[in-house]
């Protein structure tokens, strides 16, 4: 059975004149987007243009809503409610959702970013109000999420899910990723990034960073725009999924 893999990159996650990656570059390579909607990065200029290409491109667009820390760019733990993570998301995916419908395209999916991204995987007030926000805003729209608590809060309510690999970052034993602030989270080698995410898709499995082999159902694999090289690394991931077999597509045209 040939396997299908979605590709995805976090984009727009600019602010003012000031940019953050090769955009453009990598909406040649990927089939989805996460696209920042103003609270970590991002403004409306940089929404509209990053929109805008992806409808142009056929790329799949999705809100990238994250906690209001602009200065630490949604990596600190902001302390929020959850009825404040639930306005957050909402207010955020409404400011994309407007540009989107401005360029005769839809919002097709909703993956929150950084320590958010992080603390819904774990905590079951935060992954419920995410995911009872997206139910309300659209029963079609599909979270992106790791295996945890926003995953089965988005399962139960109705929703797709499409279970996220990251490419370039280690993970724990346990499947959690290793925090950024630790040696190693990041993998730099292009090489052992591309034999991780063929293995990850193709089989199924990728190695903590103590060598324990861990169990990954992967939908989409997450490339960072940010980092050094991030064009080149992209096209070589695509080119091993593709060289194995593998069809790369937009996740909202075959996720069931």
């Amino acid at each position: 059975m040939t396997r299908t893999i979605d590709l995805v990159a976090d984009l727009g996650e600019g602010f003012g004149p000031w940019r953050m990656g090769d955009d453009a570059a990598l909406l040649d390579i990927l089939t989805s987007a996460n696209v920042a909607c103003g609270f970590h990065a991002g403004d409306p200029r940089i929404m509209d243009q990053t929109v805008r290409v992806c409808a142009q491109r056929g790329v799949g667009i999705g809100a990238h809503p994250s906690f209001p820390d602009l200065q630490g760019f949604g990596r600190r733990d902001m302390g929020l409610t959850a009825e404040e993570v639930r306005t957050d998301v909402l207010y955020q995916f409404g400011a994309l959702q407007a540009i989107a419908a401005y360029h005769g395209a839809k919002v097709t999916h909703l993956a929150p970013h950084g320590r958010l991204g992080n603390l819904v995987a774990v905590r079951e007030d935060y992954a419920d109000a995410v995911a009872t926000a997206a139910r309300r805003l659209d029963p079609e729209l599909i979270v992106l999420a790791q295996d945890g608590r926003l995953a089965e809060a988005a399962r139960a309510a109705g929703l797709r899910v499409g279970i996220v690999g990251i490419a370039d970052r280690a993970y724990e034993d346990d499947g959690t990723l290793v925090r950024r602030t630790e040696p190693g989270a990041v993998i730099r080698d292009p090489e052992e990034i591309q034999r991780r995410t063929v293995r990850m898709v193709v089989d199924g499995v990728i190695e903590s960073r103590n060598g324990v082999p861990i169990t990954v159902a992967c939908d989409t694999v997450l490339v960072h725009g940010d980092t050094a090289g991030a064009v080149a690394l992209a096209q070589r991931i695509r080119d091993g999924l593709e060289a194995a077999g593998v069809v790369i597509a937009p996740l909202a045209d075959w996720l069931e």
